[in-house]
């Protein structure tokens, strides 16, 4: 739950999202808005949940929107794992070993945070 709760907090994101760090995050109506290298993005989350579910949208500055399902799921009482699906059907090999490269820091990043609270 502690981990769920910190990564589906979108104003954490710039935390552990390599391609938010340092961005401002805003609330937009339903969405939340933060810089990141391509420009301005949109981020729009499942509602909260018991499930661990964080699938998110993001809304790219080209108006193409991403979805990003991900679930925080619990080992045990003090463990969880975090699960990411990355492929998506128009990406190329190149772009998916750049994406799931990507990934792989974010998720250390969060690990390496929700360790030390």
């Amino acid at each position: 739950r502690e981990v769920y709760a910190f990564a589906s907090d979108p104003r954490n994101l710039p935390r552990w999202a390599g391609g938010l760090a340092g961005s401002e995050v805003q609330r937009e109506v339903s969405q939340w808005s933060m810089n990141s290298p391509m420009g301005r993005v949109l981020v729009s989350f499942v509602p909260e949940n018991v499930h661990g579910v964080m699938d998110h949208t993001v809304t790219l500055p080209s108006g193409e929107s991403v979805l990003n399902p991900l679930r925080v799921m619990a080992l045990d009482d003090t463990s969880c794992e975090v699960v990411f699906t990355l492929r998506r059907g128009t990406m190329t090999e190149e772009e998916f070993t750049e994406d799931a490269a990507a990934v792989a820091e974010d998720l250390a990043t969060l690990k390496e945070i929700c360790e030390r609270a």
